[in-house]
């Protein structure tokens, strides 16, 4: 096996789910056929170490803080402080899920199983990992298998249910956009506005927009110096820092700062909006990412899965059910529409890139042109984005943080 080779069959688990998710019109999501397909070949014999020989992998790791990075620069500041209600929909439905899975699951699976596979329900790796630490260093060692497998496999449960509601508020925005209600990025006027819940552009201002996301401060470089190297270098720094910082104050994740970095960046005009993609830089790093998050799911071995089985799919299960309740009722709350909010709730099992990607995937399966699928992805993407960060950075932490604390 050799590194070409290597590449070859990940990067084709890639595609095939992306070629999945074109045929069936998102409602398969890329994700969804990427993670099955790599836990069939593992159980079958493949190379569990083949991240390690096509090098993409450590690429990918290595790429994790910078892409955090550069999800700061994905919106606009001014657009950001109008999602509010996506951070309240999510610490809502993780309110939620976590009373109604202790609630329910723990008279079932026993205590310490509830609260082991809790906290990556909730929020993904970074909750997972502050929930292993703790089972280790509390000698429960056989409770880890719980939250390594929910955390490898939660996606193919929250996914295929986000995309398919997302894409049902993607054809009510395609409907206003048809109507004339979205004319490319600005809405016409007070009576023709898109589906509620939506965002709001106004007129371009120099500030503010996708080309210097800053709402009052000029982009540090000229944009004759922003060349592809140049950009990945502030990326990269941005991204060091966040790890520098992670490994000083051990108590506030890296990934946690590199969000900071690139909110602040993008405030005050250090990077400009969508870095990764002006510096042509983000298939190959999205693709790497992707592989790498392979690798969670390596110990989910079939004789592991069998010892835990019914625990992980009763609270894998349960939970679900109560993100999916926490975003119905925030609906109510927050005024949005029921397959938004759900959506957002349930980005709490995938995070980024999988919120990204199903933003992308469903914009382009209910368009008919570029024009129409970037008009939609501009409305869908930002609360599913600001969702996430409520999920799987803060509110994940703070959750596992206080769960961990009962274990007994």
């Amino acid at each position: 096996m050799t590194p070409i080779y290597a590449a070859l069959i990940l990067i084709a688990l890639v595609a095939i789910g992306d070629f999945i998710s074109i045929i069936t019109r998102a409602r398969i999501p890329m994700l969804f056929t990427a993670f099955a397909l790599y836990l069939i070949l593992i159980w079958s014999g493949l190379p569990k170490d083949l991240m390690t020989i096509s090098t993409i992998g450590p690429f990918g790791a290595m790429m994790i803080p910078v892409l955090i990075v550069h999800m700061g620069t994905l919106i606009p500041f001014n657009i950001i402080t109008q999602q509010w209600k996506a951070i309240v929909v999510a610490f809502i439905a993780m309110a939620v899920a976590a009373i109604f899975m202790l609630l329910v699951a723990s008279p079932i699976f026993g205590w310490n199983e509830t609260v082991a596979g809790c906290p990556p329900v909730l929020g993904g790796i970074i909750a997972a990992l502050v929930t292993i630490d703790s089972l280790k260093a509390m000698g429960l060692d056989g409770l880890i298998v719980i939250a390594a497998t929910i955390l490898a496999i939660q996606g193919l449960v929250g996914m295929p249910i986000a995309s398919n509601l997302l894409k049902k508020y993607a054809l009510k925005v395609r409907e206003q956009y048809l109507s004339g209600g979205i004319p490319g990025s600005k809405v016409k006027n007070v009576d023709e506005r898109p589906p509620e819940g939506a965002i709001d552009i106004v007129e371009e201002i120099p500030y503010g927009t996708d080309e210097n996301p800053s709402p009052k401060y000029k982009a540090l470089l000229p944009k004759k110096f922003e060349s592809d190297s140049i950009m990945l270098l502030k990326l990269l720094i941005g991204g060091s820092i966040a790890v520098f910082l992670g490994t000083v104050i051990k108590q506030i994740n890296s990934s946690i700062w590199a969000i900071v970095i690139g909110l602040a960046g993008a405030y005050f005009g250090i990077y400009r909006g969508r870095m990764l993609n002006r510096a042509n830089s983000i298939g190959i790093t999205m693709a790497a990412l992707i592989i790498y998050i392979f690798v969670t799911m390596n110990n989910v071995t079939i004789e592991a899965f069998k010892a835990k089985f019914f625990p992980i799919i009763g609270i894998l299960f349960i939970g679900t059910i109560g993100l999916i309740l926490g975003g119905y009722i925030s609906s109510w709350i927050v005024r949005w529409p029921k397959e938004l909010t759900i959506a957002v709730a349930l980005t709490a099992e995938f995070g980024f890139p999988g919120n990204y990607l199903i933003s992308d995937e469903v914009s382009r399966s209910v368009s008919k042109n570029n024009k129409e699928k970037n008009a939609i992805f501009e409305y869908i993407l930002p609360p599913m984005l600001v969702g996430g960060y409520a999920t799987v950075t803060t509110g994940s932490i703070l959750f596992a943080t206080i769960l961990v604390s009962t274990l007994k």
